[in-house]
């Protein structure tokens, strides 16, 4: 097994090559949309990766993301459906809790009775069950309303915002309980624009917000001896809250930020939401959204 913080061109297809096999054998990716498009150019810089190869072939794969130093370092592995029920799975998940620590979270994508097994027969907690939203940008309408909505103003904004989405969030297992560094963590992120977040405003008080991200369509290196190339963009809507339900505002909210990634030339946009948010879950599907998949997080023990 190897353990590298960047793919060569021919590591990088025969990864591509496991993915894709796995992907029709299963019937759902088992790698995030998101590192799918930086795996295609060789890896990010902040990734590293597990490579188990035999005959010049990735069977194993795991995709390691330490970058999140709030939550935890988040893992991904897929075994060529070739090379199953031989221990190669315990094998990768093993490797990377030693590399990542207590704090790791597994991510299972499409719930598949093998990844329950595995993560289950190693201790892994189930914590979350998340659905993947999708929807087409082509159709997206804004209504009139009288709510205030302005950009988030980093610093000026912070403590109140930090106050509101901890509120919001307090029982949530990752998004409650921020800190003012937890927040600076993701504002000094290179993702991170301002004129992408947006919050609510009543008698001077902030009432709700709406956070999104771009995945790729930016020009960028991975290094400073790389070129230069794009990512196919999506628009992802990454956090939303309201401190009054019931008046519309949550929809306002996810329209502006909608029409945003929009204007920006994006084509599409995605979302994750818990599976037990039926609220959240009925809004998102009465703007168009779908669902695309159902993903679990597990956490070491």
């Amino acid at each position: 097994m190897q353990h590298l913080t960047s793919l060569t061109k021919s590591q990088q297809d025969s990864v591509l090559d496991l993915i894709n096999a796995a992907t029709q054998q299963d019937g759902t990716p088992p790698i995030s949309e998101h590192i799918l498009l930086h795996l295609r150019h060789g890896g990010d810089k902040s990734d590293s990766h597990l490579l188990i190869e035999r005959d010049n072939k990735v069977i194993g794969y795991a995709h390691i993301d330490a970058t999140d130093l709030v939550a935890g370092p988040s893992v991904e592995l897929v075994v060529h459906p070739e090379h199953r029920k031989g221990g190669l799975g315990k094998t990768l998940l093993t490797k990377a809790r030693e590399i990542c620590g207590n704090k790791m979270r597994l991510w299972a994508h499409g719930d598949l009775s093998a990844a329950q097994k595995l993560a289950e027969e190693n201790g892994f907690e189930r914590i979350r069950t998340v659905i993947k939203m999708r929807k087409d940008l082509s159709d997206v309408h804004t209504h009139q309303h009288n709510f205030y909505i302005r950009t988030f103003l980093p610093g000026i904004d912070n403590a109140e915002w930090l106050e509101l989405n901890n509120q919001a969030f307090k029982d949530h297992p990752e998004q409650g309980n921020w800190s003012e560094k937890d927040l600076q963590t993701r504002l000094n992120e290179s993702w991170f624009d301002p004129n992408g977040f947006f919050v609510a405003i009543e008698n001077s008080k902030m009432i709700g917000f709406t956070w999104t991200k771009i995945h790729g369509g930016h020009s960028h290196k991975h290094d400073e001896d790389s070129e230069q190339h794009d990512h196919d963009p999506i628009g992802e809507i990454y956090i939303t809250a309201v401190s009054k339900p019931g008046v519309g505002l949550g929809k306002v909210l996810t329209e502006t930020a909608l029409a945003y990634l929009k204007r920006s030339g994006l084509t599409s946009a995605m979302l994750y939401v818990d599976s037990n948010n039926q609220p959240a879950l009925h809004l998102y599907k009465s703007l168009g959204f779908v669902e695309a998949a159902q993903d679990v997080m597990y956490r070491a023990p």
